[in-house]
């Protein structure tokens, strides 16, 4: 399918956004009203910074649809949306390939079309639970940095295999064309992939360039109008406004992948140095309902949430579990809606709470052996949290 991109200009200036041939409703940053100011770009979302923007849905709205509404999916970016002229788009693919290649839009739109449902999510998600041993930087995110949706785009193993990669690739890199300020300067968003996760192809390809989300172009927000999505593996590598493509023997020297998201107990340069990328995302799961301190009546509790398997390929949830007594004693949960590689798994339980019952536990395990810890070693960048969920209550 062919899109006529001249009806999806922008402009982003620092004084507002101007939008041609698409349409964004507006919506509100969340339930507090002193933040009750309207988002031009149609976020329901509780905006955690908002230069440059960073939410998450309540929980509750999410987990209403197994398919994420783009106006309740997280929001990640480090700095502002870029403006992007999408006349003069082009994506780049060199490095060691044999046919380096230039494409725009319109080039890359005769390649065969797919489209696959993958969940997404922040390696910050639930970092803020991090916090009660020691204080850890970043977004402050709670659950909600996850989302799941239907993308449609390109095979990046085929994109490759028109550029003819050589013997010796070990990684492919992804740059965007966003511009972060460090304190070395302006550098856009990267990070790679192993060459064996960038060449898989089939019905769920390895990583996908992506230019349609839930059955629409890119929002701003999302990476309009080009980025990778690859199932699997922490949002990062999911490269948004995706500019250039590399192929190399090394991995990406960018910040995003050579220093930042990575398990450190201190951020000296020799922590950075022997601990590896964070790639694949682990086990991982919330409550969703009820609220956070809740006040509910003894007896039977309806309770729902979202359990996100590991991601490696074909891993499905197996067991759910919900604790009213701190883990002494688990009940089981019921799997609600579509169950699917690389995406997550609603579910619902009925509990029974007494007095004595001060929160909610979850723990799930999935196919491939994961499982939720009853504690995560505290680490510098408050990454991969996903020790049982306790959603406190009050029982009456």
């Amino acid at each position: 399918m062919s899109l006529d991109w001249n009806r999806r200009e922008l402009m982003l200036a620092a004084g507002g956004l101007a939008i041609t041939g698409l349409e964004f409703p507006l919506a509100t940053y969340g339930q507090d009203p002193a933040s009750q100011s309207l988002d031009p770009l149609g976020k329901d979302l509780i905006f955690r910074t908002t230069d440059p923007r960073n939410g998450e849905p309540e929980l509750a709205q999410l987990v209403k649809s197994w398919i994420t509404p783009v106006k309740h999916f997280y929001v990640r970016s480090h700095a502002p949306n870029p403006v992007i002229d999408i006349k003069q788009f082009r994506l780049t693919v060199e490095g060691k390939v044999r046919k380096p290649l230039t494409l725009d839009l319109n080039q890359l739109s005769q390649m065969p079309r797919q489209q696959v449902t993958a969940t997404l999510t922040c390696a910050g998600n639930r970092r803020t639970e991090f916090n009660e041993e020691s204080k850890v930087g970043g977004v402050q995110w709670e659950a909600g940095a996850i989302g799941n949706a239907r993308w449609s785009g390109f095979a990046l193993a085929d994109v490759l295999h028109q550029a003819g990669v050589l013997e010796d690739a070990k990684h492919v890199w992804f740059e965007g064309l966003d511009q972060i300020q460090r304190p070395q300067g302006v550098i856009p968003f990267g990070g790679s992939i192993p060459i064996e996760k960038a060449m898989v192809g089939g019905e769920m390809p390895g990583a996908l360039l992506v230019d349609q989300m839930n059955g629409s172009a890119l929002t701003p927000d999302h990476g309009y109008p080009l980025r990778t999505v690859v199932p699997g593996y922490i949002g990062a590598r999911s490269v948004k406004w995706l500019g250039k493509i590399v192929v190399s023997d090394q991995p990406s020297p960018n910040h995003y992948l050579a220093t930042a998201y990575k398990i450190v107990k201190k951020t000296d340069p020799i922590d950075w140095t022997e601990s590896g990328p964070i790639y694949r995302y682990p086990i991982n799961g919330a409550i969703a309902t009820p609220q956070p301190q809740a006040r509910v009546p003894a007896g039977v509790v309806d309770v729902s949430g979202y359990v996100l398997p590991s991601g490696r390929p074909g891993s499905r949830v197996q067991r759910i579990q919900i604790s009213t007594d701190g883990g002494s004693t688990w009940q089981p949960a019921k799997t609600t809606g579509q169950s699917s590689e690389f995406c997550w798994q609603l579910w619902k339980a009925r509990v029974k709470v007494t007095p004595g019952t001060k929160a909610l536990y979850l723990r799930a395990t999935d196919t491939a052996g994961g499982f939720m810890p009853a504690r995560v070693p505290w680490n510098a960048k408050g990454y991969l949290q996903n020790r049982w969920y306790r959603l406190p209550i009050s029982v009456t």
